[in-house]
């Protein structure tokens, strides 16, 4: 946000030099991001003066030139040599002295030195219009008034204007701001703290006054909640032409490009009061009726950009008798706007609900200085008074007459609301105690009202425009901020303090894994919780009822909160593929949120994610693929680090894997791992095989931090027998499992798939499953006879059910 300083100046009479201002400004919150010097004119006309010419004679060597001698002011007068016709003995002249830059129409600079013009020298440039950018004439000199003293500044008789305008770093909280007034508030508070004395000056509406009632515009509100407060005014007879001079200026110097005096106006008020307005051409008000209102879904409607945008129904809309004029704090239309032939307009000023107006500029993709102001809370108070001060400026710049009285809508009037401040609660956070006399002196330089004292705190009623201070602690806040940061005292004495925390925090936890995974060659990645709801469609397992949508998305690439985190890893590894980074380890700790029918749930994940060669090429081995066999190690591995050593084998039931494995304790399976189905692959452009591996967080914490269960270590052995399997492509371990396990209840404790191939050697439509089967009887050793037969019997039910072969 730009603050002119001049434009500050006429709110708060300052004589302090720009940079102890900005200093001010930053500790009040209002951050001074830098101050850039504006000029009028480019350059300044700095080191043009005003010049006497003593003597004019022919130039000895040229037709078209003359010798002159000029009287700077002071008292040695210089010779120079000018082309122009008309200069003459006597005459009152602008001059270039050496040294001094002029500037083109394009703004290209060029100095003036000091040299000689066919023979004789040259101290300098008489100047015309164009050659100082006042003017386009180049016909001659520019002859000044007789009465002006040689040697007097140029930028004073041409009235250049010269400002500092403050680049502030507003924060979005700070809504009361917005504004050269709102920046005057807070700069008047810290002047008090300092205990400079200052007032602060408002413009003076008095003068406003109904001239005739000839031309009088209905207005309807539909929905006062949408739109508390709403205020119109007509003015007949005016006359659209350019701004003058100082208004124009005052734009110019805060960066907006004058445009004609009626909408440079409202440009004006709007960033001196912080109030945005719009001005109509009554003309093409059909029925001389407005409504403001809620739009009708779907209609088409085009903005002052000259863009056709479609309505939604939860935009409100300015309408005539014919539809839509304007889209109520964000944009006008198109053909309701102020032209050259305008001659009456219709100058609202209104209050619409923040969260309406945000919702429709989002939705719209408009992001003007009204809805920037709308969106954020505006002050509810100044709403007519700010459309008098526009009148005014319009009559004064434009003519005209006011021709209807001022109406105000303004069914239910927004109270300010109350706040008790207690003095303890001030010391408890400040760390300080203030003495209660600098409590009140700032709150009452803040505007904020004391309307009860006691031992104990303050009650307080803080102004409407303070949409930010709504607690005690925001109060707080405003009475440090003002008090100054740096004037909080600090101790030499150092205190801490040592909190007992369990060895199985989550943080404790993460950081023994991802310390692991580190040493393992991974690298950690951080992705946004948002994502597209479309992806949802690769996985069955995925629902569209459960997302969790955004009210106002950013994007729709960023609408949803993601259910899973497998597809965030997925656009990573898409990312580093095709910046020539094929060969990949991550990890990530994130969460997934769902929309549950019992309401909304949030989990913990941990995800692995493997791809490429195992190591990075090198003479000393071999390239190699990461495979199934090696990343169940580094699972396993993880495991194991948090003390799960005895996990059971379950089938997967994720579809998102084309092979794969899940792992449980109990009843809670606590990771899922395998290979990613080339389909969901083939969406993200990875050509390459990924593997990837999903814990549950949560289940892993839960089980850590329970009690220790521990049983006797069996006396009698366990014994494993693996059976290298060919099967069908179609066939999944989910089913070679449940054939096992309903095979062999009582001494089956695990099956395990170890590995998985497929390739080379193998008959078409094949693969190759490598599964372990782990036996044990509590009560005594097993026989080979027993283990044998158990063995026999799985492989016959194996054959039977899945037509798997041994190889």
């Amino acid at each position: 946000m730009r603050i002119s300083y001049n434009w500050l100046k006429q709110f708060i009479k300052l004589d302090w030099k720009s940079e102890e201002t900005a200093a001010l400004l930053t500790d009040l919150g209002l951050e001074v991001e830098g101050v850039d010097k504006f000029e009028s004119l480019k350059g300044g006309l700095e080191g043009v003066v005003v010049g006497h010419v003593l003597t004019c004679v022919q130039h000895p060597n040229a037709d078209r030139l003359r010798v002159t001698t000029v009287d700077l002011g002071d008292g040695i007068p210089v010779q120079i040599v000018c082309g122009a016709p008309n200069v003459a003995v006597g005459q009152k002249v602008p001059v270039a002295t050496i040294g001094t830059t002029l500037y083109d129409k394009d703004g290209n600079g060029f100095q003036i030195k000091k040299g000689k013009i066919r023979g004789e020298d040259s101290h300098g440039m008489i100047c015309a219009e164009d050659e100082l950018g006042i003017g386009e004439s180049h016909d001659g000199i520019m002859i000044l008034k007789d009465d002006l003293k040689p040697g007097t500044p140029a930028s004073t008789v041409f009235n250049i204007v010269t400002d500092e305008v403050f680049e502030i770093g507003l924060t979005p909280n700070r809504a009361d701001a917005m504004s050269h007034l709102g920046v005057a508030r807070d700069l008047r508070a810290g002047l008090t703290q300092k205990n400079v004395q200052t007032e602060l000056i408002t413009p003076s509406v008095s003068n406003f006054r109904v001239d005739k009632r000839t031309l009088k515009i209905d207005i309807k509100v539909e929905d006062n909640k949408m739109v508390p407060r709403y205020c119109g005014v007509t003015i007949s007879g005016i006359t659209v032409k350019p701004s003058p001079d100082w208004l124009q200026n005052r734009l110019k110097s805060i960066g907006l490009t004058p445009k004609n005096n009626v909408v440079d106006v409202t440009n004006y008020v709007l960033h001196e009061l912080g109030q945005p307005l719009h001005a109509f051409d009554a003309a093409k008000i059909k029925g001389l009726k407005v409504l403001v209102k809620n739009a009708v879904e779907g209609t088409k409607f085009t903005t002052l950009d000259d863009v056709e945008r479609t309505l939604s129904s939860e935009d409100i809309v300015i309408c005539d008798e014919n539809g839509p004029m304007a889209i109520a704090g964000v944009m006008g239309g198109k053909k309701s706007g102020v032209s050259d032939g305008t001659s009456v307009i219709f100058l609202e000023s209104a209050y619409f609900n923040p969260v309406s107006i945000r919702k429709t500029a989002k939705r719209h993709g408009i992001s003007s200085d009204a809805s920037f102001r709308f969106e954020r809370g505006i002050d509810p108070t100044i709403t007519q008074y700010a459309l008098k001060r526009a009148a005014l400026l319009i009559q004064e710049t434009a003519g005209g007459e006011i021709t209807c009285d001022l109406e105000d809508i303004y069914p239910k009037k927004i109270e300010d609301h109350s706040v008790f401040l207690s003095f303890d609660n001030v010391t408890r956070v400040i760390g300080q105690e203030l003495p209660k006399e600098t409590i009140k002196k700032i709150l009452v330089s803040l505007e904020i009202k004391i309307s009860t004292m006691s031992e104990k705190g303050l009650g307080l009623v803080i102004p409407s425009y303070r949409v930010d201070v709504e607690r005690e602690i925001d109060v707080i806040e405003e009475i440090l901020r003002v008090y100054g940061y740096n004037n909080i005292t600090f101790t030499q004495k150092f205190n801490a303090s040592i909190a007992n925390s369990s060895r199985t925090e989550d943080y404790k936890l993460q950081n023994v894994v991802a310390g692991q995974l580190t040493a393992l060659g991974f690298n950690e990645m951080m992705a946004n919780s948002l994502t597209t709801p479309e992806y949802i469609k690769l996985s069955e397992n995925l629902k569209e009822e459960f997302n969790v949508l955004m009210l106002n998305p950013l994007s729709n690439d960023l609408s949803a909160m993601r259910q899973s985190l497998l597809f965030s890893a997925l656009e990573a590894v898409s990312f580093n593929i095709n910046r020539r980074r094929a060969d990949l380890k991550l990890f990530e700790f994130g969460k997934t949120y769902h929309k549950m029918p019992s309401g909304y749930d949030e989990n913990k994940h941990l995800t692995l994610t493997v791809t490429g060669n195992r190591q990075a090429e090198s003479w000393a081995h071999q390239q190699k693929n990461a495979d199934f066999f090696m990343f169940k190690g580094y699972v396993t591995t993880i495991l194991s680090r948090l003390g799960f050593n005895k996990v059971q084998t379950q089938p997967l039931t994720n579809d998102v894997f084309a092979e794969g494995i899940a792992l449980a304790i109990g009843n809670e399976i606590i990771v899922e791992f395998g290979t990613i189905k080339k389909t969901i692959l083939k969406h993200f452009d990875i050509k390459q095989e990924v593997l990837f591996a999903d814990f549950n967080w949560n289940a892993i914490a839960k089980l850590v931090a329970g009690k220790i269960k521990y049983t006797e270590i069996s006396k009698f052995p366990e014994v494993r027998r693996d059976l290298a399997l060919l099967v069908d492509n179609g066939v999944t371990f989910e089913s070679i499992f449940d054939v096992a396990r309903q095979t062999e209840k009582a001494l089956l404790k695990d099956i395990s798939l170890f590995d998985v191939y497929e390739g080379k050697n193998l008959p078409e439509g094949k693969k190759s499953y490598a599964v372990s089967f782990t036996l044990q009887d509590s009560s005594k050793t097993l026989t080979d006879e027993q283990i044998d037969k158990i063995m026999n019997k799985i492989r016959q039910n194996l054959e039977t059910q899945t037509g798997a072969q041994l190889r």
